[in-house]
């Protein structure tokens, strides 16, 4: 994109009701801008960002044998009065009547509508494992809507939800899920310890929460600093074996893991000095093992392999995908400006033409957007340099091309690396080398 001709509404100063960093930078970086309390628009450049989220997302779900289908928004109220959470959601769930007069709810999850869709097409133990997912925008009305992105109400989740035959192969997909989570958020560079938790409204007896490190994060953590030698994406562990997913999930749940909430000060106390870690979290993800309380209390059975009717065992798995955009920012930026992993930027590179005009800058400037194509942001606006040098930190393009009139003139642009800030003169295929 050219910068003259993009909707990126940079801001030189902090919206006085931006309380947190993720929240400044997203909207000094034209990002998002609020529509109402707790309700964001997504600008193209926060689009994109959402969209390499989800979509690392997606091929994690996909790479563990996950099917991708899409639920409404809206759902039906009987559904929710069938397992009896229609009155104890709360005030967190908005509630709206048709023109006929029909009861219906704005889903904050799905656990409900995925019953009632495999109860209506699965019959049989033969149909059976299996795990769906979707992303798709929620809502729950916070009643202190605040930080952005980070606690809004209306926001965009993955959630996950498996049917097993038995307690088994329950456990099995539970593992699996906690795996491909952590080879997720490895692949956008953070840094996640999963940590037992409680399983509120959701229901069920076994769950875990999904924290990222982040100095600004709203929870005090604890863990055992093995957590940081561990490599979730090494080949060593087969996500579709169930002996590599217990020794996987034994290594998670050996180490200590805690949030304030969940501290032990005797079990940390006999953790060896040189290996406590204690810092700030986020929680970006969660995943509940609940057993049959859908099932059973929705009447959804399949035949047995003896033909006696079985409640399939359940388990739901959520990732906040446009709550990690606010996690990413809180875990990698600087007074600058967003710090972003390559892996989920709007942009590989920001192009600077610091001579708009001058011929020899202005080609060298457009053959380098013609081969980087979509993964450059050219910024190409008649301003000056230090105003060019100050939008690309607080954006935080990976990567900077600068092209000044010496360089231009001997075919040579400066690379800067946005995480560190090392400069480097090269020749234009040797900057193009290191970008792609």
């Amino acid at each position: 994109m050219r910068l003259s001709r993009s909707f990126v509404p940079t801001l030189k100063e902090t919206p006085a009701e931006a309380q947190i960093v993720s929240h400044r930078l997203m909207l000094r970086a034209g990002l998002v801008r609020q529509t109402a309390a707790g309700i964001y628009a997504w600008l193209p450049a926060g689009f994109r960002v959402l969209q390499n989220i989800a979509a690392i997302v997606r091929a994690e779900q996909d790479a563990a044998g996950a099917q991708e289908l899409l639920m409404p928004t809206i759902q039906p109220a009987e559904l929710w009065r069938e397992s009896g959470r229609y009155d104890d959601y709360g005030k967190e769930m908005l509630r709206l009547n048709d023109r006929h007069e029909r009861d219906l709810v704005y889903g904050p999850t799905n656990e409900e509508m995925i019953t009632d869709l495999f109860r209506q097409s699965v019959k049989s133990y033969r149909e059976l494992p299996q795990i769906v997912y979707h992303i798709q925008w929620k809502f729950r009305d916070e009643v202190r809507p605040r930080f952005g992105v980070m606690r809004g109400r209306e926001f965009l989740m993955k959630d996950a939800y498996s049917f097993d035959l038995d307690y088994e192969g329950a456990v099995v997909s539970y593992r699996r899920m906690m795996l491909a989570y952590m080879r997720t958020f490895r692949r956008m560079g953070l840094k996640a310890i999963p940590m037992q938790a409680e399983s509120g409204p959701i229901g069920g007896n076994m769950s875990h929460e999904f924290i990222i490190l982040a100095p600004t994060g709203e929870s005090e953590v604890f863990y055992d600093a093995a957590f940081e030698e561990i490599d979730y994406s090494a080949s060593g562990f087969d996500i579709f074996s169930p002996e590599d997913l217990a020794r996987f999930v034994g290594l998670m749940t050996t180490h200590y893991a805690a949030t304030d909430e969940k501290h032990e000060p005797g079990t940390w106390e006999k953790l060896a000095p040189e290996r406590q870690r204690r810092g700030r979290g986020i929680e970006v993800g969660h995943i509940f093992y609940f057993g049959t309380k859908y099932s059973a209390a929705m009447g959804f059975t399949v035949a047995g392999a003896d033909g006696r009717p079985v409640a399939p065992e359940m388990g739901s798995y959520g990732i906040g995908v446009s709550r990690l955009v606010g996690a990413v920012i809180e875990a990698s930026h600087d007074e600058a400006g967003i710090i972003w992993p390559d892996a989920v930027a709007p942009f590989r590179a920001a192009i600077l033409n610091l001579r708009q005009g001058d011929g020899t800058c202005d080609r060298l400037c457009e053959e380098i957007y013609a081969k980087l194509g979509l993964a450059a942001l050219y910024d190409d606006r008649e301003e000056r340099a230090g105003v060019k040098f100050a939008d690309a930190d607080l954006m935080g393009h990976p990567w900077q091309i600068i092209v000044g009139p010496r360089g231009a003139a001997a075919g040579t642009v400066e690379l800067k690396r946005r995480a560190g800030g090392e400069r480097q003169e090269l020749s234009l295929d040797s900057a193009l080398a290191r970008v792609l």
